[in-house]
């Protein structure tokens, strides 16, 4: 295998960026229309991280898949980022995860096929943690390294978490911390230092299996996953079609060190641009903050945190259980009957 060879000089879109804007998916989905299948309890009318069939009274199916370019240049890395960032989908639906089937575009003729065994390596180390059995998948030839899972999972139909169903007098409680774009397209210019993209990559590597777990055990009345439209692209998908509003403290976001000072220095993933320019028009009072702070709230996250709204008597005993458990949680809002829409300070 060569050494020199890197896994991202095989994506053109090399980074969180690759995924398709907010508007240009709305333009494709906009008037798209099927049968009403009264056992479809969540598909793509409303956003949400998965889709969810009921089998039975008691069974439901949540279905979800996510793939995308290298983003980091070691394929045992990516391999995992990428698994965790597909079943985060399930966790964020309040489900369990079952089964997965892989997704792989592969350039056979230029890069050595042991590159997609360490990606496979990668992902079965997630998939294997979270005990979700690999049962296949589909490959094709590509110019570019693509990547990433179709995954299963199964939950009760009455305890799906939807993503817009917040009460009012809740918190917002983010179990990650936000930048992971911003901190990559610096570590590929060579301007982040080592620790910090390791931070970055261990963030995105870690599963949210325990966060999803222990909220199971609080009455979360909405949930979502923070990944490609951003911490306002998501919570803005939480307040849409919901009269209770929220929010958000941006001085209570947690943030990857120096991410800031990267975003100042024009390291913003193109995905950040595009997320902000067709939903900043939702955000009360974006234009308060400074540029740069919009961009780092808009950063498009692989494998983010999960967004979940808790009575707010309950917050402090949730983030201590998740913190206790080494997931980054912080309180980062409230929601309130009135206010509508989503609101940053």
């Amino acid at each position: 295998m060569a050494e020199d060879i890197k896994l991202t000089q095989f994506s053109r879109f090399a980074g969180c960026g690759a995924k398709l804007g907010p508007g240009l998916l709305d333009k494709a989905l906009c008037g798209l229309s099927q049968p009403a299948y009264p056992e479809l309890l969540a598909d793509f009318q409303h956003a949400e991280d998965a889709g969810v069939y009921r089998l039975t009274p008691e069974l439901a199916l949540v279905q979800t898949i996510d793939f995308f370019p290298p983003i980091c240049d070691d394929p045992w890395t990516f391999g995992r980022i990428a698994a965790a960032n597909a079943l985060s989908d399930i966790y964020a639906m309040g489900a369990t995860p079952v089964t997965a089937v892989s997704v792989v575009c592969f350039p056979d003729e230029s890069l050595d096929i042991m590159y997609l065994r360490k990606i496979m390596e990668g992902a079965m180390d997630a998939l294997v943690e979270s005990r979700t059995a690999l049962v296949g998948g589909h490959s094709i030839r590509d110019t570019e390294v693509k990547f990433g899972l179709c995954v299963n999972g199964t939950i009760h139909p009455d305890k799906i978490l939807r993503n817009n169903t917040w009460r009012s007098g809740e918190a917002l409680i983010l179990t990650k911390r936000i930048g992971v774009g911003i901190m990559n397209t610096a570590g590929r210019a060579k301007i982040a230092n080592q620790a910090e993209v390791e931070l970055a990559l261990h963030s995105m590597k870690s599963l949210n299996r325990t966060a999803a777990g222990i909220l199971a055990h609080f009455p979360v009345s909405a949930c979502t996953d923070v990944t490609g439209f951003g911490l306002l692209g998501h919570a803005c998908e939480m307040a849409i079609d919901n009269p209770i509003g929220a929010v958000i403290d941006s001085n209570l976001v947690p943030y990857l060190p120096h991410v800031f000072d990267y975003a100042e220095m024009g390291l913003i993933p193109a995905g950040a641009y595009t997320n902000r320019a067709y939903r900043s028009s939702f955000v009360k009072g974006l234009e308060q903050l400074s540029e740069t702070k919009q961009f780092v709230l808009f950063d498009p996250q692989t494998s983010g945190g999960l967004l979940a709204s808790v009575p707010k008597e309950l917050a402090s005993e949730l983030v201590a259980a998740l913190r206790e458990s080494g997931v980054d949680a912080a309180v980062i809002g409230y929601t309130e009957a009135a206010l509508h829409g989503l609101h940053i300070c």
